[in-house]
């Protein structure tokens, strides 16, 4: 069956601010010095799906330099644009019915535009067995990453170890833990961290938004009945704002569990999903006094810092735990420890309608 990848895009990486904006997100950046990360994803996701059979689901506002970035990668008409952002359940089906409609039904392969992973080979057939499961099974596939300590910040997937196969039938899925409960996960080897990378046929997922999301579904069909006239933009833009606000895996994977219905295939590949500043360690190495410096820096008596430098010379003395980031119109300082907090920065600037800074 006909392997579609599709790349989820239009997050704005607000945690990657002041180098991240609204029309650069994290996707569009290169975080790691060798290449974009949507670019690595799309490359990534060419060992199993052909990159003609590629899509990516952005926002309007990245939509032209999604496409000036992915040029020669992918086919310009595969880029999907939001007008607005609704969740993951409205990207996933618009995808679907855009593949469904338009080229036939298949496998679609969904991935995060901005993860690192560090080992390709292995992740390339961890998504070989999780293709033949969507296909033989006629069910919904979740990546599933073996846990490697007991982690906070991620949510889980409880699975049944001793199902047969690659593919693990999953029992239910799991809210971020605290510190207690992640260390009990970890311990029980029956929990995977959930990548939000999925696995299904184009036509099953449709079934499932028609059967728990009926409200979605009508409006997708709307859009899909749209596609290919002269009035498909106008439909979409009309229609997509409208559609309700929620996740796949609230509105598909977490009913569809209950049911039996969702497969877990779990691997370890060197995933992170590089969230904030303080995770610059999975992408670069740290000097021997634990920083990681980027660009015109200098470090003295400094430990466990990261400073990121645009252009300016940026210099730390007798400091320890900071992040540091220039760009050619701000300066951002915060605690390494509280880095996940760099999105409070972005929600003041919008209260103070400083769209400059955006």
């Amino acid at each position: 069956m006909k392997k579609y990848g599709v790349i989820m895009a239009g997050g704005g990486g607000t945690r990657f601010w002041p180098l991240s904006r609204q029309k650069t997100p994290k996707q569009l950046l290169n975080l790691s010095g060798r290449e974009l990360m949507v670019n690595e994803a799309i490359d990534r996701l060419s060992y199993t799906a052909d990159k003609n059979d590629i899509f990516i689901v952005t926002n309007c506002a990245q939509a032209e330099p999604m496409l000036k970035a992915t040029a020669g990668r992918i086919q310009p008409d595969h880029i999907l644009s939001e007008p607005s952002a609704r969740n993951t359940a409205a990207c996933v089906g618009y995808a679907a019915m855009e593949i469904l409609k338009k080229y036939g039904d298949g496998i679609m392969v969904i991935t995060p535009s901005d993860a690192y992973i560090r080992d390709n080979a292995v992740f390339t057939r961890v998504l070989a067995e999780a293709v033949k499961a969507a296909e033989e099974q006629n069910k919904l596939v979740t990546v599933g990453i073996t846990p490697t300590f007991p982690a906070t910040g991620y949510g889980y997937i409880k699975f049944d170890k001793a199902s047969a196969g690659e593919a693990k039938t999953v029992a239910e899925f799991k809210e971020k833990p605290d510190e207690d409960t992640a260390k009990r996960y970890l311990e029980d080897g029956n929990y995977v961290w959930n990548s939000g990378m999925f696995i299904w046929k184009a036509s099953v997922i449709l079934d499932k938004f028609e059967k728990l999301i009926p409200d979605i579904y009508a409006d997708l069909c709307k859009i899909g009945d749209a596609m290919g006239t002269d009035n498909e933009t106008a439909v979409v833009n009309e229609v997509y704002p409208q559609i309700r606000k929620i996740s796949v895996d609230y509105a598909i994977l977490e009913p569809s569990a209950a049911e039996g219905d969702v497969l877990t295939v779990p691997g370890e590949f060197g995933w992170n999903d590089v969230g904030s500043w303080d995770m610059m360690n999975v992408l670069h190495p740290e000097d021997k006094n634990g920083n990681i410096l980027i660009g015109d820096t200098v470090a003295v008596n400094t430990s466990n810092t990261t400073i990121y430098s645009s252009g300016r010379t940026v210099t730390a003395v007798d400091v320890d735990g900071l992040v540091i980031v220039e760009t050619p119109d701000s300066i951002m300082v915060c605690s390494k420890e509280k880095a996940q907090n760099v999105k409070l920065i972005v929600d003041e600037l919008i209260a103070q309608s400083r769209k400059d800074l955006l």
